[in-house]
């Protein structure tokens, strides 16, 4: 799993921490090409896409990095660095061939999340994609009691039928929190879920509560985030929380009803 990987060797290290300094040192306004397979170049091409698989707020159509094909990178003064990205993609699920992105991420020199604009072609069609995702609804309105569940996937990468939606709603909300915290020269992954709840509702809507565990590259670190999930088919996902490593001083978090820890609340609602 890759929550769990080894530690990167320290030549490798040696060389990410050198890596801003290299970017720093090119022209104003100097545009170049990357070795698609490099580092930055899947990074901000994962970038991209968890900014889409939030946007799309479908886990029917849930993506991950495929391989990218081109990458190019302009250093834009006053601005940031900013990344012009083809690429393909696979199912998120079952890891085949998904479609093919074209992208650009910026990331600005102020402290604020990458600017993405993606568009894909996708080889599953919008009717397919809303038919997995109103099955998905409604095998959670269906279940008899709320969902309740811990280590999602267990430590065998195994995840129990009854809670792939509850995994599949986590990584779209994630992808919400991976896609702010996401810097030039650090990424995330979900790991694990924790841990998840589901909150019962009078309106149409689904809530659960997490715990999510985000493998932090190339730090090797796992930071654990609470995360409140609202959705809906056909709706923008509504997603607040607070994660560990946000912990500065501030003691807001007051929003998150069942939060144990002070933390910035983040949201989008």
């Amino acid at each position: 799993m890759q929550g769990l990987s080894a530690a990167p060797p320290a030549a490798f290290l040696l060389l990410l921490r050198l890596s801003p300094l290299l970017l720093a040192a090119a022209a104003p306004g100097a545009e170049r090409e990357l070795n698609p397979s490099s580092r930055l170049a899947a990074g901000a091409a994962r970038v991209a896409l968890h900014y889409l698989n939030f946007q799309a707020a479908s886990p029917g159509s849930l993506q991950a990095l495929g391989q990218v094909r081109k990458a190019t990178l302009k250093s834009i003064p006053d601005a940031g660095h900013k990344y012009y990205l083809q690429f393909t993609t696979e199912d998120y699920k079952s890891g085949e061939n998904a479609g093919t992105c074209l992208a650009t991420v910026l990331y600005p020199n102020t402290k604020s999340p990458p600017v993405v604009s993606i568009k894909c072609m996708h080889t599953k069609d919008q009717k397919q994609i809303q038919e997995e995702d109103n099955s998905l609804y409604q095998k959670i309105r269906h279940q008899t009691k709320p969902i309740i569940g811990n280590n999602i996937p267990d430590s065998y990468g195994n995840i129990e039928p009854a809670l792939e939606p509850a995994w599949a709603l986590a990584v779209a909300g994630s992808s919400y929190i991976m896609w702010e915290k996401s810097t030039e020269n650090l990424g995330y992954f979900v790991a694990q879920v924790k841990s998840v709840k589901q909150w019962i509702r009078k309106d149409d809507f689904i809530e659960f509560d997490y715990t999510v565990l985000l493998h932090e590259i190339p730090t090797q670190e796992i930071i654990s985030c609470h995360m409140r999930l609202i959705w809906l088919p056909g709706h923008p996902l509504k997603v607040k929380y607070f994660c560990a490593s946000d912990n500065m001083g501030l003691d807001d978090g007051s929003g998150m009803e069942s939060g144990s820890a002070a933390g910035i609340l983040h949201e989008n609602f």
